[in-house]
């Protein structure tokens, strides 16, 4: 499909529910890829994870290929291409050698090629109230380079879940050109309930850019909990298409001069500066 910078656009999160069986997670994606198409969508992202959720650290080894032998990328990339659409797939993990993996993020243009791709840069190792525990770095490395890359309406920055955290590296993104903004995630419930929605505004907000989000949602078959609520804001901060927790897709019309009008408004990004932060910051008691 293609389009200009001036011109608005459909666009499309896939919300997926994956579970342990490579092959149908990326039916199930594939299918609903193609639905978004067919409702006219010329974007469309997929989740974290679109392929596999898997616990298991030797099972996921055994499921998972180098990216050229990666059976999943190579049916998300004959969907974009059939359907002519920009395709960024969420993430999917990718053997980078024998002991590591990489979550990785595809960017796919309309004639299936690759585009792009974004590692994540960061880990998610934590360990939360009830007895949930997560150790990403032990099954992948981290990325170490931003990605933004270009698109008929404007330039896209790349990012994965838990890099929602992390404000700065928004805001760089925004600064090197990024008008749209990818946070394909898989968040937990408890996480999710309480910051899915506050920070995907906030990160909307403080750029001026819309922001895409497409989530894995429900409880999935390796027990697993998530958060769902795929959405797409607007960069005034709006929400304006939003999922549930059961697979799907949500479709917005995109009009990339709301970017424009909302850095017009609040023009933040001009107003950037560098200053000192003390070595301490203890305060003198008065004499």
């Amino acid at each position: 499909m293609t389009g200009s910078r001036n011109s608005s656009f459909i666009a499309a999160c896939v919300q997926l529910r994956a579970g342990r069986d490579v092959a149908a997670n990326t039916e199930a994606a594939v299918s609903l890829v193609a639905r978004a198409a067919d409702e006219g969508a010329a974007f469309v992202l997929t989740p974290e994870n679109t392929s596999i959720m898997e616990a298991e650290r030797g099972l996921l080894f055994e499921k998972t290929r180098a990216e050229g032998d990666d059976a999943a990328l190579a049916a998300l990339r004959a969907v974009a291409r059939e359907k002519k659409i920009w395709l960024s797939i969420g993430s999917l993990p990718i053997k980078v050698a024998e002991a590591k993996l990489a979550n990785r993020s595809f960017l796919v243009a309309p004639d299936g090629s690759i585009a792009a791709r974004y590692d994540k840069i960061h880990m998610f190792d934590v360990d939360l109230a009830g007895g949930e525990s997560y150790r990403e770095s032990r099954n992948f490395d981290a990325g170490t380079e931003a990605v933004i890359a270009d698109l008929p309406w404007g330039r896209v920055g790349l990012t994965i879940c838990y890099d929602l955290r992390f404000p700065y590296l928004y805001r760089a993104l925004a600064h090197a050109g990024a008008r749209f903004l990818t946070v394909p995630a898989a968040f937990t419930r408890q996480t999710g309930e309480a910051h899915w929605h506050v920070l995907l505004r906030a990160r909307a907000i403080e750029t001026g850019s819309f922001v895409f989000a497409a989530a894995q949602g429900g409880r999935h078959e390796n027990g697993r909990e998530t958060f769902g609520h795929s959405l797409i804001a607007a960069p005034w901060g709006e929400v304006i298409a939003e999922a549930g927790t059961e697979p799907g897709i949500v479709v917005a019309e995109i009009d990339p001069a709301r970017v424009d009008e909302a850095r017009t408004r609040v023009p933040s990004l001009l107003h950037d500066k560098s200053f000192d932060l003390p070595k301490t910051s203890a305060v003198k008691e008065a004499s």
